[in-house]
């Protein structure tokens, strides 16, 4: 008992070491200016059930997303199809799937789809609408490679591919995320510490015939002709995550995990996430976790705290996992998050 209460001190001390650093980096004087937003859009109901604060800890699938390390320790084929109802009616999709190379590692296959329903054209000329109806596209398609390089440190990348297109114009892009796990620090079972850079990569910069204008020519003996306007590029939306987590063994009560990660953001304010997760018997989970930004009093952040649930089963070899979260929201409706996985 002594020994349990000893990791919990010290778990608690170093997440307090984290939730209390006073060296900020965040742009919060920069929101809304970065390309790609959807890039930071969470993916899967277990992850945010956790409040987005398991980097350390996270494994399967959703890992591709949230930190490519953890697919390292998957030793078995996964499936995992992910559905959110986001803010003012946007649906969020997220497919993916892994499959163990022997000793060689894990590589991984991810596409997120934004689906923001039909928009009518607007113009100068026409604020009120040309009668048209345009429908935007927003998907990432993202490739992971993840190995284990010792027996408690592993490494992961991913490769994004980004794809907007909005009427006549679109942009296209990728971004890199790398990310590292290390378990038993301190010599400590089960204490984890995780590190993850995401979205690094070239400017976003968007390019079509939506860009053309027509102009009228002054001082030249020749017809109006069309010119077409320079659009600015935008960076993207580049984060700096760093986490700890910790799977406190109840012997015959089953398990908890306790998570907390540090989000530093160079297009918002910087983030804390904490998390708890209770499973019992490798059959039902419970989750909760939040979000919370070290500006007091920030109204910038909308999303609050969140709950979740999921439950495990094996059918002919094929353990099916099902998870269910829910994310508070300011000014919206709340978020509703189904994740489906299939493991063999």
């Amino acid at each position: 008992m002594q020994k349990y209460i000893y990791y919990i001190i010290s778990t608690l001390a170093l997440i307090i070491i984290i939730s209390t650093s006073t060296i900020y980096a965040g742009r919060p004087d920069k929101a809304g200016t970065s390309a790609a937003s959807e890039l930071l859009i969470p993916v899967g109901a277990r992850s945010i059930g956790l409040g987005g604060s398991h980097i350390a800890t996270v494994n399967g699938p959703e890992a591709m997303y949230w930190n490519p390390a953890g697919l390292a320790g998957s030793s078995s084929k996964n499936f995992l199809f992910s559905h959110m109802s986001y803010i003012a009616d946007i649906g969020v999709d997220y497919f993916a799937a892994n499959v163990p190379l022997f000793n060689l590692g894990n590589l991984g296959v991810a596409i997120k789809s934004i689906d923001v329903g039909d928009i009518a054209v607007t113009t100068e000329d026409l604020p009120d609408g040309t009668g048209e109806i345009t429908s935007p596209t927003f998907i990432i398609v993202g490739g992971t490679y993840a190995r284990q390089i010792t027996d408690r440190i592993s490494v992961g990348v991913t490769s994004n591919y980004i794809y907007e297109k909005m009427a006549r114009v679109s942009a296209s892009t990728f971004a890199f995320n790398l990310g590292v796990q290390y378990t038993g620090i301190g010599g400590l079972e089960g204490l984890s510490v995780g590190a993850v850079v995401k979205n690094l990569g070239p400017s976003l910069k968007f390019d079509g015939a939506g860009l053309l204008r027509d102009a009228d020519v002054i001082d030249a003996s020749r017809q109006n002709s069309k010119v077409k306007i320079e659009a600015a590029a935008s960076d993207l939306p580049s984060t700096i995550e760093i986490g700890l987590g910790y799977k406190l063994p109840l012997l015959d009560l089953g398990m908890m995990n306790i998570t907390s990660t540090f989000q530093n953001n160079n297009y918002s304010d910087d983030e804390y996430k904490f998390g708890t997760e209770y499973i019992y018997d490798n059959l039902i989970s419970v989750r909760g976790g939040i979000a919370i930004t070290p500006q007091v009093g920030s109204s910038r952040y909308i999303f609050g705290e969140s709950l979740g649930a999921g439950i495990n089963y094996e059918v002919s070899n094929i353990r099916i996992s099902i998870d269910y979260a829910y994310r508070a929201v300011k000014y919206f409706n709340g978020n509703h998050v189904f994740t489906v996985m299939l493991e063999y």
